[in-house]
């Protein structure tokens, strides 16, 4: 396998140029074969007339050229390593033909991207620059163009022939050479980049429905599966269904295609891919029955099945001009299928529970991205290889600079600028400050309009701020003063940073928890919701009419992407805790008192405590499982305490062993001291209805599973076999997997020894169903560690028969559990982790770097880690680094975690 030849080049944003010719029209004719596939592409061209006259440099990527033609002729052209560069050109602006003939392999294309073959099936992926692996050509976002794709194939082997638009042709192939053969031809009506270009060849099957839009159209829908797994295809088409009509109604943006299509493959880089009608998926986004997918799963599906659809419209008709802008697309695109997901639930509780559940992500993955040495703004300035800046930054963070402009101009405020967005840009490529002067535009009167360069600095500076809060009550002059002031830390190449625009939604909550009316002496400082705005280094907002001491609840609903710190008591916490109406911040009051806690025991001197948690803090846990009130998934998320990874970003130094030696205590002591609330809350859920959608049931059936895990637990420590065997006898006997999962997750986890067989009798039950296979290896490689026992057993799972390290989603499975989710299994004193992880680095670089740039990241934060990791890490690293023959994905990876 071969990679970019030359050295490494730096590409940055003030860089940018436009293209010097452009491509109104391409005509791609494939002969599909898996050795030997032939290209023929024919393409209509003219200079753009803005740029100076030069030569066309066409990318190009492992391919073998066997023909150029400019108008039907040939021409004389030169390579420069794998670019295409065309010299003589017809001079003037009119448009010209030009005809290349290329072959490709892809059966040999173990990377993923352009095109390659699945289990007998061809597929592509273009996004970011897999296109030049199929043909020359200008590969970049701004050069949109019109395709006609012709595909041609054997008829018994290949009786599928899909790509992007609506079918216009297909029948049998005649002549001579092309018996059994056969043809489909698609015409996409819309001007598209070439990252967008898909095909996809095969024996596949379809599950399909039409629907008719608001306008009256008709539209089929289908999304296809290899044989067999049809039955696992009704939510995701559900998905579909649901996503159509929800475009129409919040945004009214109609289906623009006489059908969409979905794929699924097992072997992809990425979870889904968006192309124009013709979205391919990893199957683990579309498979599902009760049978074989958890709530997880279910809940997973509906929301990459909307975001790949909503990127139709936000990512299709409207693209972006080059790759900095990737957030234009991807980042307002999470924002809708977040707000997609919301929408779909049926109480506030559910619609909190979705919020909280992707702070935690934010939280988790963003916020130590943005501390560690990969950290770049939303819009990055520049980059190495472009595909190691599709990150949480870029999706998450971007998705929660898209919620602040609605949180400062109002749901109907924001749609009026999406409205103004495409009025202005359908059809065009575009930046993320197009999108921001939308939205400001069609809100002249709003806070965003006013101080737009301001906000603006969400795009342009890394690093996630801190806001530090402080509140004064005056008796005498019946206010409250709320302090707010801002910073935020270096982050490499960015220094000095500047104020952001900060909306803070506030509430303040009297002794019996009732929020009061909030009144300020500038009564223009409240926007949308009770939101403050902080643009300042520092702010004072003075609220009147407060007769007694209140207790603050701020940054409601997580109202921006910041770490807010004020020095609120644990009385005034668990006053939150207990009564605020905000649900974000009432789970938060209970994630900050865990963390107080797994704080002080971990900076102790001397050996952790073996009880870190007092009796107020246990208390007011069993006060939220036992509310009357509450949602149980509420409850589930609320009595999790924080994970290991996030205690780990509050510190300075890090031991990792410590910290998963004090958070494993703190759960021991939450399954004692709650042990019989715990057996109440199974008693209480265990009979939670039928598995699949809906938040009511799967939020029953989660609460459920913890309270076996936490009764497994306690079994552990007082060796009383009832619960055990009672989780045991739960997996065996149910009726879907994430009661049966929920039991066998906590039996592995609690370390009983049920945990055994249990494993063993789930892989003889699932051994032919690989995504559960995938759920069987990472529950495996992800367990607690006790006395060093992980590594071992992740390698013996290496060499396990179903174990294929060039699958994606089986090397996640295994290899990401362990490297990027298992902090206290991979940080061993004796660095037998992080030999392993170079190791695995190394070996799969050499045939997807994709993979292997990811896996590459687990030692990102490794300058936090006290010694002896932090040593053994850097040599690691360094270890990976001094390979010759890395690609640019891994080089740039490890190269900037070893920079000063």
């Amino acid at each position: 396998m071969t990679f970019r030849e030359g050295p490494v080049t730096i590409v940055r944003r003030e860089d940018y140029a436009p293209p010097p010719f452009w491509i109104d029209t391409v005509d791609l004719v494939f002969d599909l074969d898996p050795a030997k596939t032939r290209v023929l592409n024919r393409m209509r061209l003219r200079r753009n007339p803005d740029v100076a006259p030069q030569a066309l440099r066409l990318d190009g990527e492992d391919l073998n050229l066997a023909r150029v033609l400019v108008n039907g002729a040939g021409t004389s052209f030169r390579m420069d390593g794998q670019t295409l560069v065309l010299e003589n050109l017809p001079e003037g602006n009119d448009p010209f033909e030009l005809e290349i003939f290329t072959t490709c392999a892809p059966e040999k294309n173990t990377q993923l991207m352009g095109l390659y073959v699945s289990q007998g099936t061809f597929f592509t992926q273009c996004e970011a620059e897999g296109f030049r692996r199929i043909t020359y050509f200008l590969d970049r976002p701004d050069v949109m163009a019109s395709y006609t794709v012709t595909l041609r194939a054997d008829k018994r082997q290949y009786p599928v022939l899909l790509s992007n638009g609506n079918l216009v042709e297909s029948g049998d192939l005649e002549g001579p050479g092309n018996e059994g053969r056969h043809y489909a031809k698609w015409v996409d009506p819309h001007r598209k980049p070439c990252y967008l270009f898909a095909l996809v060849a095969g024996n596949l099957v379809a599950r399909e429905q039409r629907v008719v839009s608001r306008s009256g159209r008709e539209h089929l829908l289908q999304v296809y599966v290899r044989q067999g797994d049809l039955g696992k295809t009704e939510h995701a088409l559900s998905s579909l269904v649901k996503s159509v009509i929800w475009d129409e109604a919040r945004f009214g943006l109609s289906l623009d295609l006489d059908r969409f299509m979905i794929v699924a493959t097992s072997d992809f880089n990425m979870g889904a891919m968006e192309n124009k009608g013709l979205n391919i998926f990893n199957t683990k986004y579309v498979l599902a029955s009760q049978a074989t997918a958890t709530d997880t799963d279910y809940a997973n599906i509906e929301s990459v099945v909307g975001h790949e659809y909503f990127h139709n419209w936000t990512g299709n008709r409207i693209t972006c001009r080059d790759w900095f802008q990737l957030s234009l697309k991807e980042g307002l695109t999470v924002f809708r299928d977040q707000e997609f997901s919301m929408d779909l639930c049926t109480t506030p509780s559910a619609r909190a529970v979705k919020r909280i559940e992707d702070v935690r992500v934010l939280r988790t993955a963003q916020f130590p991205e943005d501390a560690g040495p990969m950290a770049h703004p939303v819009r990055p300035d520049s980059y190495v290889e472009i595909n190691n800046f599709y990150t949480v930054t870029v999706y998450e963070k971007g998705a929660e600079v898209v919620r602040m402009m609605q949180t400062l101009v109002g749901r109907e405020g924001f749609r009026r600028g999406m409205d103004l967005y495409f009025q202005r840009h359908d059809g065009q490529a575009v930046t993320c400050d197009d999108f921001a002067q939308a939205i400001a535009d069609a809100n002249p009167d709003s806070e965003l309009a006013r101080q737009l360069p301001v906000f603006k600095r969400w795009y342009s500076q890394a690093g996630t701020p801190r806001v530090q809060a402080r509140g004064e009550f005056d008796a005498a002059a019946h206010t409250y003063t709320l302090t707010l002031t801002q910073s935020c830390p270096p982050t490499p190449g960015q220094a000095d940073k500047q104020p952001f625009l900060i909306p803070v939604a506030v509430g303040l909550l009297d002794a019996h928890g009732r929020d009061l009316p909030l009144q300020l002496q500038d009564a223009a400082a409240l926007t949308h919701g009770n939101t403050l705005v902080l643009s300042q280094a520092s702010q004072q907002f003075v609220f009147t009419g407060i007769d007694a001491e209140p207790v603050p609840s701020l940054l409601r609903g997580f109202s921006a992407p910041v770490v807010l710190a004020m020095d609120l008591s644990d009385a005034q916490l668990l006053h939150l805790l207990a009564h605020d109406s905000d649900p974000f911040n009432r789970w938060e009051a209970g994630q900050r008192l865990a963390l107080r806690r797994a704080l002080a025991a971990i900076q102790a001197d001397g050996a952790p405590a073996t009880e870190p948690l007092d009796a107020g803090f246990i208390e007011g846990m069993r006060a939220v499982l036992r509310h009357p009130t509450l949602d149980a998934a509420f409850k589930e998320l609320a009595l999790t305490l924080p994970a290991e990874s996030y205690i780990a970003e509050q510190l300075d130094v890090v031991d990792p062993q410590r910290v998963h030696t004090v958070r494993e205590a703190m759960r021991r002591q939450l399954a004692l001291a709650l042990h019989a609330d715990w057996v109440w809350a199974y008693e209480e859920h265990h009979d939670n209805g039928a598995a699949g959608p809906g938040a009511l049931s799967a939020g029953r059936r989660a609460l459920t599973g913890m309270a076996l895990t936490m009764l497994c637990l306690a079994a552990r420590e007082t060796n009383e076999p009832i619960w055990p065997g009672r989780t045991y006898q739960r997996f065996k006997d149910a009726g879907n997997m994430t009661d049966r999962f929920n039991a066998l997750s906590a039996l592995v986890s609690s370390g009983q020894p049920l945990a055994a067989q249990a494993l063993e009798r789930f892989h003889a039950m699932f051994k032919d169903e690989a995504l559960v296979l995938d759920k069987w290896f990472a529950l495996q490689a992800g367990a607690p560690d006790r006395g060093g026992d992980i590594l071992p057993r992740v390698r013996q799972l290496l060499t396990h028969p179903d174990f294929h390290l060039r699958n994606p989603n089986r090397a996640r499975s295994v290899l990401f559990s362990y490297c990027s989710a298992n902090p206290g299994a991979f940080h061993r004193p004796d660095a037998a982790g992080y030999v392993f992880w170079s190791e695995k680095v190394v070996e799969i670089d050499a045939f997807n770097p994709q993979v292997a740039a990811r896996l590459a990241r687990a030692l990102d934060r490794w300058k936090k880690l006290a010694e002896p990791y932090r040593s053994a890490a850097r040599e690691a690293i360094a270890r990976v680094a001094a390979k010759s023959d890395l690609s640019n994905d891994v080089r740039e990876v490890v190269t900037r975690a070893l920079a000063d």
